[in-house]
């Protein structure tokens, strides 16, 4: 089923220089049928979103600032949020945000039974990102292809390396789903992998699919067997026997 989506921008809190990539990432999942973005747009700061804006056709809310310290942005967001909800017009939202105080709003909309999908920094605290179905972070969504040398090294200095932690977790999916030969489909292993860590992307520890990431771990086996319904491959992976690597040492 293809998503129609709300897409919503805390405009105080995600840098504009990822607009255009983070429009085309959020296409992949559904149609963005509304898109706005919040904030002050009386102050200099903001600037910068008002071209971008006219180009992706994102409609912008102001909010004006009431009250010192308290961030009207985020109320704005989360009434018009609500008032979509109940107008039955989308049956997911996106909300681009590295702030904690839209946690709650998540929770709130997938109990309605909309998909969530987050996107914001990796500074983003955990309670939001575990909130939504999935959390992408926007670091790694800058084109690559119009990167400078000193942007290249900045995104290479982003890329997660993989640790025991996620190893185990890839591991133990694949156990979860595997058939008595200890074999999973890997497309399975992945939308599990999404539902248990909603910011498991492997574009995190810099590959583009889910397959390059598990190769390059060395601890798993990959199968590729053929597809009746299709010229495609279907790709399935087990855990590889420690029995039996622990012989070549």
């Amino acid at each position: 089923m293809n998503l129609n989506l709300a897409v919503l921008i805390d405009g105080d809190n995600i840098p504009s220089s990822y607009v255009k990539e983070m429009m085309e990432e959020i296409a992949k999942y559904g149609n963005p049928t509304i898109k706005r973005i919040y904030g002050d747009w009386t102050k200099p700061h903001l600037s910068k979103w008002k071209t971008l804006l006219l180009e992706n056709a994102i409609t912008p809310i102001q909010q004006y600032g009431y009250t010192t310290g308290k961030n009207a942005t985020d109320s704005a967001m989360i009434i018009d949020a609500m008032d979509i909800l109940y107008s039955e017009k989308v049956n997911g939202f996106c909300l681009v945000s590295s702030d904690s105080d839209f946690t709650r709003l998540a929770i709130r909309l997938r109990e309605a039974g909309m998909q969530v999908i987050g996107i914001g920094e990796k500074k983003t605290p955990n309670p939001f990102i575990v909130a939504c179905d999935k959390f992408i972070y926007i670091e790694i969504l800058k084109n690559k292809s119009k990167e400078t040398e000193t942007e290249k090294e900045l995104t290479k200095n982003t890329v997660d390396k993989i640790t025991a932690k996620e190893i185990n977790l890839i591991a133990t999916t694949i156990t979860d789903l595997s058939d008595d030969d200890g074999w999973a489909f890997l497309g399975d292993v992945g939308s599990l992998l999404q539902k248990k860590q909603p910011n498991f992307d492997p574009r995190n520890y810099g590959f583009q699919k889910l397959t390059p990431l598990i190769k390059s771990i060395g601890k798993f086996e990959i199968e590729q067997r053929e597809n009746p319904k299709s010229r495609y491959k279907l790709i399935f992976v087990k855990n590889k026997d420690k029995r039996k690597t622990s012989t070549h040492k």
